[in-house]
């Protein structure tokens, strides 16, 4: 990471309530309070890190407003509500100076089909291909080899990775940021069973991802087999996610890594999933509830419930089983020793 950025011009950004201590180094990159040395700019996020602070040796460093040490000779303290916050506001702004937009225009090993319609303002890198009657709006960005298929509509201020595919007639509204490789309206995954064989069923709906949706790498989006598969308002989706035909995603939900999400199901609005929950067919799960890591949701859920576990079981009973596994091995020679005496005293 090149970057480098005066003390002022980092409290400009992130803009502090309170201050302690002074630095004159610039900052040029960004490490964690272990590793962090001269120039480098750090923070408290987790409270856990907290005894860290006082022996890191980052020139900056982003605190929580309670935090009550004093920093080292030539070291800075921001004092802030939420550090994290303020550390994202200052990596949109290293973004920006790290990898900005290129200039508007078509390159012209790009594939552009009559009849597709691309704004003046968007970007559309190396081998990309727009087919016929699609659409890509203002500002958006293709970056190389991005397909988006006959008759998909692309919205304002989008950013595509190396790669991306959309659809035919799949529906992307605005600023959303697709990572390299995401596939949206890919096949459904329907079959039926006749004669001895699965016989395709085709899939002939359509995918809709709604304004400030972000998409990590090689994550798929299923076409539905009629109607629409939905991604709300807003919903972040890791990596190799994959989202089944005629799902609908609600408004800002997170979906962590490795998750599959079945045909037909209904997560609600700000549902969390941890990475690798499976998720059955025709599933509604409610608002704002929470799964663990590798739970598998097989009945609905409701809202605002907390699951782990798989069969997902409601968290703190699944938690409770979880500590009695660990004491059946000494529960199990209890038993043998009571079997025995009781053999003994029978025998008497």
């Amino acid at each position: 990471m090149q970057v480098s950025l005066t003390a002022d011009e980092i409290a400009a950004i992130v803009r502090p309530q309170a201050t302690r201590g002074a630095t004159t180094e610039a900052i040029r990159t960004i490490a964690s309070l272990e590793d962090a040395a001269a120039g480098d700019l750090s923070f408290l996020g987790n409270a856990k890190y907290k005894p860290q602070v006082a022996s890191s040796k980052a020139s900056i460093v982003l605190l929580p407003l309670d935090y009550d040490g004093e920093p080292a000779p030539n070291q800075l303290f921001l004092l802030l509500e939420r550090p994290s916050a303020a550390l994202a506001q200052l990596c949109i702004r290293i973004e920006q100076a790290l990898w900005p937009k290129p200039a508007p225009g078509i390159h012209p090993t790009a594939c552009i089909a009559p009849g597709a319609r691309i704004a003046a303002s968007a970007t559309v890198g190396p081998l990309c291909v727009i087919e016929m009657g699609a659409v890509v709006g203002e500002r958006t960005h293709l970056q190389a080899q991005a397909f988006v298929g006959r008759g998909a509509t692309v919205g304002d201020d989008c950013w595509f990775m190396p790669g991306v595919a959309i659809s035919a007639e799949c529906i992307v509204r605005n600023r959303v940021r697709l990572h390299a490789g995401v596939v949206v309206g890919a096949d459904g995954f329907g079959y039926e069973f006749s004669g001895g064989r699965h016989v395709k069923v085709p899939q002939v709906g359509i995918v809709v991802i709604d304004d400030d949706v972000e998409i990590g790498a090689n994550s798929t989006l299923d076409r539905a087999r009629f109607s629409r598969t939905v991604i709300g308002e807003g919903t972040k989706i890791d990596n190799l996610v994959q989202i089944g035909h005629n799902v609908t995603v609600g408004r800002h939900c997170i979906i962590c890594a490795q998750t599959g999400i079945s045909g037909s199901s209904t997560l609600e609005d700000y549902v969390v999933l941890g990475g690798q929950v499976g998720v059955s067919g025709h599933i509604r799960v409610g608002r704002g509830a929470k799964a663990g890591g590798q739970s598998g949701i097989s009945a609905n859920v409701e809202p605002g419930l907390s699951v782990n576990g798989t069969v997902a079981l409601p968290y703190m009973l699944e938690r409770r089983i979880q500590v009695l596994r660990k004491r059946l091995p000494d529960l199990f020679k209890r038993v043998e020793v009571i079997e025995e005496e009781l053999k003994k005293s029978s025998a008497q």
